[in-house]
């Protein structure tokens, strides 16, 4: 037995503290070893779960409807090709090192207290969309059993908090088992409507929207991708399931990329296909049922199964279909957000009141959006809340990518732990600044009306211009505290003791998940993410 093997017959105080720890589902440090017993293709396929959501339908028609079918589908697929390529190096460092978002973004340029700005800004995401299914959710709960939006929203919210509180065990379940109805409810009758009638589709390929926008429009296109990169942030809550990735191994090394790109970057190609889909309803629904909110999802399925089988049926499946959807989405949206505001919380209070708390606090803030009626403001929110993310993602990616890989500049394995860490970081806190502050001034129009729809723009190529350019101006000095590289006699922990083995960055590098969890037992959580 190597001296890191540790005995399986653990204190009472340290059974309980576990125990703690597994129900908060280790919010503020990396998943060990022994909490991550499931396989890539389960892990996977809950990540994936949460991409059950309805928004899309609702984003692709408005977008649609706004500006025809040519631009929309280019501003869907240029969306999705950032949301992709940003998303496989946040993936890979979250399976690879079990870490969550913030983490990762403590160690990819921001900083200890750097990172509390875009925790709030990923809870902010997390209510945001909660709202907008729970919307979704209420609008089918009307049409399909007369309860009042209010009601309905009320119902939306309260539904998944037993869900939620019992985090990754309960939600893999849940995930798992509801997956294969859901998938045959949302695709079985739109194959059905176009196999039924084909000169829909051709149709809605020369549909020019409400703006009459027949030919390509490069500002057209970037309005709507504006909207849809607002999703960005959706590789956040596909981490928080790709932390539990067990390590990879040679026996499990294709299902392990597999797992990580399809559930990490890969889950846009599901939400693009979904987008265009939601286009195409809109169409539908416009052409044959003008009356109809077109951009509402329960409208859309209630419509399409109406081909299928008789007017009760298609009624109870589009509502089955929509509750099933949202309950998906919204433990997803309810848990990744308690674990952001846990984090920000945590590091500016110094108190840790738990994640349970904080998934009451989350459910009560979108509560209040859906009783607010913010669905019928979802396009200029969506647009204004993607600067803040675009700008968030693209700052991460690429300090992983360039500063650590291309230029390195820093350790590749991700240092978040406080002590070796500075407070705030300039590449990441300066580089994100400027790239959001840019956006959103030109969102508003202060830099004038030709550069207001491409505010995204902006944030995407100020962020991936200033991120490399800060890390060559710092020359890396910002990324370790300077206490903990100076002599090996200053070099304690905040407590006083002396640093376990393997406490210096560039060594920890080539530790192995198995040397980790050790190191999380000699050194204290407090250490490692506190």
């Amino acid at each position: 037995m190597s001296s890191l093997d540790l005995n399986p017959e653990l204190p009472a105080t340290t059974r309980t503290s576990g125990s703690r720890e597994t129900l908060e589902d280790y919010t503020l440090r990396y998943a060990p070893l022994s909490f991550r017993r499931w396989g890539p293709g389960v892990v996977a396929v809950t990540a994936l779960g949460g991409i059950a959501y309805l928004a899309d339908f609702s984003i692709g028609a408005s977008i649609g409807m706004a500006w025809g079918t040519s631009n929309a589908i280019y501003s869907i697929l240029v969306a999705a090709l950032v949301i992709f390529l940003t998303g496989i190096p946040l993936a890979i460092t979250a399976a690879r090192y079990n870490i969550d978002l913030d983490l990762i973004t403590r160690s990819a340029g921001f900083g200890y207290f750097g990172s509390v700005i875009t925790s709030i800004i990923f809870a902010g995401f997390t209510f945001i969309f909660f709202a907008l299914e729970g919307s979704i959710m209420a609008q089918g709960l009307l049409v399909g059993l007369g309860i009042p939006l209010w009601m309905g929203y009320l119902i939306a919210t309260l539904m998944v908090l037993p869900l939620v509180v019992y985090g990754m065990k309960a939600l893999t379940r849940l995930q798992v088992w509801t997956t294969p109805l859901w998938l045959v409810l949302m695709v079985v009758p739109v194959v059905w409507l176009i196999v039924k009638d084909p000169q829909l589709v051709d149709g809605f390929l020369h549909f020019a929207g409400k703006n009459s926008a027949s030919t390509v429009d490069i500002t057209a296109i970037m309005l709507g991708a504006g909207v849809c990169l607002s999703l960005i942030m959706q590789i956040g809550e596909q981490i928080d399931y790709l932390r539990f990735m067990p390590p990879k191994t040679a026996e499990n090394r294709k299902s392990w990329w597999l797992a990580v790109f399809s559930a990490g970057p890969g889950w846009v190609v599901l939400g693009a296909i979904k987008q265009i889909i939601g286009a195409f309803l809109g169409f539908y629904l416009l052409t044959r049922f003008p009356a109809v909110h077109n951009t509402e999802p329960v409208q859309q399925f209630v419509s399409v199964f109406d081909n299928l089988v008789p007017g009760w049926l298609a009624l109870t499946l589009a509502v089955v279909l929509v509750v099933i959807s949202q309950i998906k989405i919204n433990v997803t949206n309810a848990y990744s957000g308690s674990l952001a505001w846990t984090s920000a919380w945590t590091r500016t209070t110094k108190r840790y009141p738990g994640r349970i708390i904080f998934v009451v606090v989350n459910l009560a803030i979108a509560l209040a959006l859906m009783e607010g009626d913010m669905f019928s403001a979802l396009s200029w929110i969506l647009g204004f809340y993607s600067n803040f993310a675009i700008a968030w993602v693209v700052v991460v990616a690429t300090d992983i990518t360039f500063n650590k890989g291309l230029l390195k500049l820093a350790p590749a394995q991700p240092e978040y732990r406080r002590g070796m860490i500075y407070n705030v970081n300039p590449v990441g806190v300066v580089s994100f600044g400027l790239a959001a502050g840019l956006s959103i001034c030109a969102f508003f129009g202060l830099l004038g009306a030709t550069l207001a729809p491409f505010s995204p723009l902006i944030a995407l190529v100020v962020a991936f211009v200033m991120t490399p350019l800060m890390g060559l101006l710092t020359a890396g000095a910002t990324i370790l505290s300077r206490w903990m590289t100076a002599s090996p006699s200053r070099a304690m922990t905040r407590r006083g003791t002396p640093p376990p083995p393997c406490i210096n960055a560039l060594a920890v590098r080539k530790s192995t998940s198995a040397g980790r969890d050790a190191l999380a037992q000699a050194s204290g959580s407090h250490l490692l993410a506190m």
